[in-house]
C-alpha cells in the first residue's frame, strides 16, 4: 500500500490535484513584482556588454562629453567576434558552475535570505567591468557575473511557487519573466547614452544604485507564507521524516531530464538574442551606437507583451474546456510555431522587416520560457523546485556555452547570419518533442511516500 505521510494514499493524492485550489494569499503580486525588478536588473547587468560590443570592437572611441572638460577620447580593446564568443562562454561556464548549487542553496537557506546574497554578488561583479582594461579581465568579470546570475531563475520560481496557486503560476511567472524583456529595453535605453557621453566603461556602473536598492527592499518585505505548503496538492502536509532527496534521486526521474532538455535547446536562443542581436543590427544594417537603441526596444517590448500573454494562454486553453496540463502544453506548442519566421531573418534588406520577425520569435520564447518554467511546480513538491530549476538553468547555460563558441566561430569566419536563425526557428518545435517523450502529459514524480 503506498501511504504519504499523512496516512493517504498515493491514488487518493492523485485525485487531490484536481480539487479545488486553496484561497490566493494576500501580498503575492507585491511578490511578483518584486522578482519581476530583479530579473529586469539581472539582464540589464548581462546585456551591458552586448550593446558595447560594437564600441569594444574599435581601438578607441570618440565622446559628446555632457560636462565640459571630459575627455573626448577613451581607448578600448579592439575586440573580435571570435574573441566575443570567448567572453559569452567564460559567461555561460561560471553560469553553468553556478547552478549546481544555487538551487541547492536556495532551497536551503530559503527566498529570503539567498535571493540578496546572489544580487549582491553579480551586482559586484557586473560593476567591476569598469575596471578591466583587457579581454582576459572581461573574461574573467563575465565569470562573476555569471556566477551570481545563476541564481536568479532558481529563487524567483521557488518564490512563485510559494506564494502562487497552480493556475497562477504560468501568469506570474510570465509577469516577473517580461522582466527580462524590460531589462532589455531599459539597457539599449541607457547604456548608449551613457557610453556616448561618459564613456565604455561607466555604463558598467550605471545599474548598482538599483540593485542595492532592490535588496533592501526584498530584505524587508519578503517573507515565507506557509513552509510546508504543497499548493499542486491544495493541502497543508508533514515534511516527511529522514534526508531529503539527493541531486541523483532527483535526477532519476524522465521528469528532470524533460525539462533540462527543454532549456538546453532553447536557452541558447535567448542568449544569441541578447549576446548578438546587437552586432547583428550593427554589421548587417550598418547602424552605429546612436541608431542601435530603437530596433532593440521595440523587440524587447514587443517580447514583453509575449511573456504576459504567454504567462496566461494557458488558462485562455482553460476556459476553452482543457485540464490544465494539456492547456500548458498547448500553450508552448502555440509558442514553438510562433517562431518559425525567424528562419528568414538572416536574408531580409529591410531593418524593420528583420525587426517584426525577430519581435515575434523573442515574445513566442519569453511565453514558452513563462510555461515552460511552470513546468516545474507542476511536476514536483514545491520545496524540490529550486534545485530542479537550478538542472534546467544549468543545462540552458551548457546549452548556451556550446552555442557561444558556435557562434562566435561561425561570424568570424563566414559572417553570415543565416545558419543561426535556422537552428534558432526550429529549436523549440524540437525541445517540445523531448520534453512531451520523456514527460509525457506532465505527469507528477513521486519522491516520497
Amino acid at each position: 500500500m503506498e501511504l504519504s505521510v499523512t496516512g493517504k494514499t498515493m491514488t487518493e493524492f492523485k485525485e487531490h490535484e484536481n480539487l479545488a485550489e486553496p484561497p490566493a494569499l494576500a501580498g503575492r503580486w507585491t511578490v511578483c513584482a518584486m522578482l519581476f525588478v530583479a530579473t529586469s536588473i539581472n539582464y540589464m547587468d548581462r546585456q551591458v556588454i552586448a550593446i558595447l560590443k560594437p564600441v569594444l570592437a574599435q581601438t578607441t572611441i570618440h565622446l559628446q562629453p555632457f560636462f565640459p572638460g571630459w575627455p573626448t577620447v577613451e581607448a578600448s580593446i579592439n575586440l573580435s567576434e571570435r574573441q566575443f564568443g570567448n567572453i559569452v562562454f567564460m559567461f555561460q561556464i561560471a553560469y553553468m558552475l553556478g547552478v549546481i548549487f544555487a538551487g541547492r542553496f536556495i532551497d536551503r537557506v530559503g527566498c529570503r535570505k539567498g535571493y540578496p546574497v546572489v544580487t549582491g554578488l553579480w551586482s559586484l561583479a557586473a560593476m567591476g567591468h569598469a575596471l578591466v582594461t583587457s579581454v582576459f579581465g572581461f573574461g574573467v568579470a563575465r565569470f562573476f557575473l555569471g556566477l551570481g546570475e545563476s541564481g536568479n531563475f532558481p529563487a524567483a520560481i521557488k518564490a512563485t511557487a510559494e506564494w502562487f496557486p497552480p493556475k497562477e503560476r504560468s501568469l506570474a511567472t510570465g509577469i516577473f519573466n517580461s522582466g527580462a524583456c524590460m531589462g532589455a529595453i531599459l539597457a539599449p535605453a541607457i547604456v548608449p547614452w551613457v557610453a556616448l557621453h561618459f564613456g565604455w566603461r561607466a555604463a558598467f556602473l550605471t545599474t548598482g544604485v538599483f540593485s542595492a536598492s532592490w535588496i533592501v527592499w526584498w530584505s524587508v518585505s519578503y517573507r515565507t507564507p506557509r513552509e510546508s505548503m504543497d499548493w499542486t496538492r491544495g493541502e497543508v502536509i508533514v515534511p516527511p521524516p529522514g534526508p531529503r532527496p539527493g541531486i541523483f534521486k532527483l535526477l532519476s526521474h524522465r521528469q528532470a531530464w524533460g525539462f533540462m532538455m527543454g532549456k538546453f535547446l532553447t536557452d541558447p536562443v535567448w542568449w544569441f538574442f541578447l549576446f548578438w542581436l546587437p552586432g547583428y543590427f550593427s554589421s548587417h544594417f550598418n547602424l552605429d551606437l546612436s541608431h542601435l537603441g530603437a530596433p532593440l526596444v521595440v523587440v524587447y517590448c514587443v517580447s514583453s507583451i509575449g511573456s504576459i500573454y504567454g504567462g496566461w494562454l494557458p488558462r485562455g486553453y482553460v476556459m476553452l474546456g482543457m485540464a490544465l496540463k494539456p492547456a500548458r502544453l498547448a500553450a508552448m506548442l502555440t509558442c514553438a510555431c510562433l517562431v518559425l519566421p525567424m528562419v528568414f531573418a538572416g536574408g531580409v534588406k529591410s531593418e524593420w522587416v528583420a525587426v517584426a520577425l525577430l519581435s515575434l520569435a523573442a515574445a513566442a520564447h519569453q511565453g514558452w520560457s513563462a510555461n515552460l518554467f511552470t513546468t516545474v511546480p507542476d511536476m514536483f513538491p514545491h520545496k524540490y523546485v529550486g534545485t530542479v530549476v537550478s538542472f534546467g538553468t544549468l543545462a540552458g547555460a551548457a546549452g548556451g556555452a556550446i552555442f557561444a563558441q558556435v557562434t562566435g566561430n561561425i561570424l568570424q569566419i563566414t559572417h553570415s547570419y543565416v545558419p543561426l536563425f535556422m537552428y534558432a526557428a526550429f529549436a523549440y518545435l524540437l525541445a517540445l518533442l523531448v520534453l512531451r517523450t520523456l514527460a509525457p502529459g506532465l505527469k507528477r514524480a513521486v519522491l516520497e511516500g
